[in-house]
């Protein structure tokens, strides 16, 4: 009778400690859940959170979808940079921060139309613009030529008054570079449209354009560069 008192006890003492232990644990596994599942839910909200001037995504929901888009179509995705010729000018002229503000939201939902169903649309900053799109390459030419006469379209503000705008573009893509990367993508397309900087054409970049230097943070365009459409 003792010995069999003796032999139950630790095993009741090892369940209870066990028991005990469990509990934590147990609070600790829901916990993790739960935080896991609010991180999740705010990752997803600051993707889809969109630039409240134009409706277009802000940069972290941009290079996620652009990222989906180079990985699912490769040679046939395009990956472009636009930013706006003399959008000071603009902004600080006669219709002020008001039509600047129009040629931005007229520039995005360009930008948007022409991206079309396959593509996404991302303002990275001020007067800043980024594309990725499924373009295949024979049709690349003719897609980026339309792109640069559709920016160069007056700008309707307020008032009724048309503003001229032009804006610089550069292209990057797979089939060139050798790369679905999106972020080397992204350094070539920034380098070219630098190097197209009022010209009034859209620039392919090449393989030289992803190890071009930066100047003053930005990325400055090199000689020999391919240039593709005419403003009109």
């Amino acid at each position: 009778m003792a010995s069999t008192v003796r032999v139950q006890a630790p095993i009741g003492q090892r369940a209870l400690f066990i028991t005990t232990l469990a509990v934590p644990l147990t609070g600790w596994t829901v916990h993790a859940v739960s935080l896991h599942r609010k991180l999740t839910v705010a990752r997803r909200e600051l993707s889809d959170r969109r630039d409240p001037l134009t409706g277009l995504l802000g940069r972290d929901g941009y290079t996620t979808r652009a990222r989906q888009i180079t990985d699912r179509y490769g040679d046939s995705s395009l990956v472009v940079f636009v930013d706006l010729d003399r959008f000071k000018e603009i902004n600080d002229g006669r219709g002020g921060h008001a039509a600047g503000d129009r040629v931005l939201a007229a520039t995005a939902q360009r930008l948007t139309a022409w991206a079309g169903s396959r593509g996404v649309v991302g303002r990275l900053g001020g007067d800043e613009f980024a594309v990725t799109a499924r373009i295949a390459p024979a049709r690349r030419e003719l897609r980026l030529a339309q792109l640069v006469t559709l920016l160069a379209q007056p700008v309707e503000v307020d008032g009724g008054a048309l503003v001229d705008v032009a804006a610089s573009v550069g292209a990057a893509s797979p089939d060139v570079l050798g790369t679905t990367d999106l972020s080397v993508l992204q350094r070539a397309a920034d380098a070219a449209m630098y190097a197209g900087k009022h010209t009034g054409r859209a620039v392919l970049a090449g393989p030289q354009h992803i190890t071009v230097p930066s100047i003053n943070g930005r990325r400055a365009g090199r000689p020999g560069t391919s240039t593709l459409g005419r403003a009109a």
